[in-house]
């Protein structure tokens, strides 16, 4: 007969020794009961632990955690692990078994307390390195040699890995996805940003210095979000977002500082706003734009107040229209006498759309002359960053989102279309918010083989993003050809495709 191995120590268990450990094991029993052990290494190689790092599923990894061979046959009691996490047995539960946890300090802080080493996370911990590194779906240990090493502070520079240059062979569109994602983090710490991301801020004072960094942070994540949308960014954000409040409220700093401080946290708090938006968490966002009016009123900044109450504009859109209204209106009203064309174009897109959302044919068309009318301007050196994005593929855009709206599918495939043949190399995220909208357009107007196919064309650039509310539309559009009275050939080939890259 064989004898049996202890899992912790690898001595020899006697054969009648039924615990699956050893004696002097057992005898620590009372040590891991009161504090989480010291682990080897390869305890983190084991496949349950490895699937649920490759999830970013920290309640899963506790329960990898808990069931591991190393703590004997009976895995480790909830009541246990609960206890060294300060929470109580049903919370942990709720943990294990519910939703991914999103918000940082709490990930960094239980993972320091189980000890989980810093180069497996798929987040920074506090006074480590930032490093961010690939998650392939089988959880690889060595994935570092199949995507790339692990990207580490000023190792490159901001932005240098983008979605075109992402690897494409292996593990799917989901790996390329996360790894797109990964590769912007990496972009923001090696931008000068770990230290808002991650490490410890003691400064009692603050200078121009770090104002200037966390404006410029918000242009990482406005290139990040472009790119590769905002799913993975929203949480960086949040993060960097509370750190900085926290700096604000009890620092020290003059006059001059606080009132571009204040300016700084607004447009932090209005991206913010934007990546909750894009992520489909639209309930997070509006707190962060009503704060942003405030600073911005606070440090006597209209140009950032009228960059919240736009963004305020798009977010009421659906809930309430009227007041979305009345947010574009005093953007218009606040920023008369210095707005540039294309921020007025802008201002008039978001009331455009919300007519045709109330249905209001006359009003969207009324607005949406005074947009186009305004684009034709052309841009301007004193134009605002947030506008960058107003061009003619924009404006094609809103008006294919409206005339839907309208319920007019023909004129919103000619719009969707028109920016289908004119592409706009910078948004590469909106081009496929619009594709995806040029699917749904094609099928109301009962052409399910084009619409199919359109989906389908659009389906790899989609795994790519990481936007909510691209993933929504799509996953709509599944439903509508899966469920059409019509079941062609082209449908169930964009159904099928769509369900393996889901499971991928």
């Amino acid at each position: 007969m064989t004898h049996a191995n202890c899992p912790r120590c690898g001595g020899r268990l006697a054969r009648d020794n039924d615990s699956g450990r050893c004696t002097p094991c057992q005898a620590a029993e009372r040590d891991r009961l009161s504090a989480p052990p010291v682990v080897p290494a390869s305890f983190w190689d084991h496949e349950p632990v490895r699937q649920a790092l490759a999830e970013r599923h920290l309640g899963r990894l506790i329960r990898a955690y808990r069931s591991h061979p190393y703590h004997g046959r009976v895995a480790l009691p909830q009541t246990v692990v609960a206890s060294w996490l300060s929470i109580t047995q049903a919370q942990l539960s709720r943990v294990e078994n519910g939703p991914p946890l999103v918000h940082l300090d709490r990930l960094a802080h239980w993972a320091q307390i189980l000890r989980i080493p810093a180069s497996r996370l798929w987040f920074g911990l506090p006074d480590q390195p930032f490093q961010i590194r690939n998650r392939i779906a089988e959880g690889r240990a060595d994935d570092s040699q199949a995507h790339g090493q692990i990207i580490e502070q000023g190792e490159v520079p901001a932005m240098a890995v983008t979605v075109e240059e992402a690897p494409t062979g292996g593990g799917g569109a989901t790996d390329r996805r996360r790894f797109n994602a990964m590769a912007a983090l990496a972009g923001l710490a090696a931008a000068g940003h770990p230290y808002l991301l991650t490490g410890s801020a003691d400064a009692a004072n603050i200078g121009m210095e770090q104002v200037r960094l966390a404006s410029s942070l918000v242009q990482d994540l406005r290139r990040a979000d472009a790119a590769a949308g905002a799913d993975q960014l929203c949480d960086v954000a949040i993060q960097a977002h509370a750190r900085l409040s926290a700096w604000a409220a009890r620092a020290t700093y003059s006059r001059e500082v606080g009132d571009a401080l204040q300016s700084a946290l607004a447009d932090l708090g209005i991206q913010v706003a934007w990546l909750a938006t894009d992520a489909e968490r639209r309930r997070e966002a509006r707190p962060y734009l009503n704060e942003a009016i405030t600073r911005a009123r606070i440090a006597d900044d209209p140009r950032m107040e009228v960059q919240a109450l736009t963004q305020l504009s798009m977010l009421l859109r659906e809930s309430q229209p009227g007041e979305s209204l009345h947010c574009a209106e005093a953007a218009l009203r606040v920023s008369a006498g210095w707005a540039t064309p294309r921020l007025t174009t802008l201002l008039h897109l978001r009331r455009a759309h919300t007519y045709a959302v109330l249905t209001d044919a006359s009003g969207f068309s009324r607005e949406m002359t005074k947009a186009r009318r305004d684009l034709e301007r052309g841009p301007h050196e004193d134009d605002l960053g947030f506008v960058d994005f107003v061009n003619e593929q924009e404006v094609n855009g809103i008006q294919g989102l409206s005339y839907l709206a309208l319920d007019r599918p023909d004129r919103a495939a000619q719009s969707f279309r028109a920016i289908i043949a004119n592409p706009s190399p910078g948004h590469r995220r909106n081009q496929v918010y619009y594709a995806v909208h040029l699917s749904q357009a094609t099928y109301q107007q009962g052409d399910v083989n084009e619409a199919a196919r359109i989906a389908l064309d659009a389906l790899p650039a989609v795994s790519q993003m990481n936007s909510g509310r691209i993933t929504r539309n799509l996953a709509q559009v599944r439903s509508n050809l899966a469920t059409s009275r019509q079941v062609t050939t082209a449908a169930r080939q964009f159904v099928s495709a769509y369900d393996s890259a889901v499971k991928a």
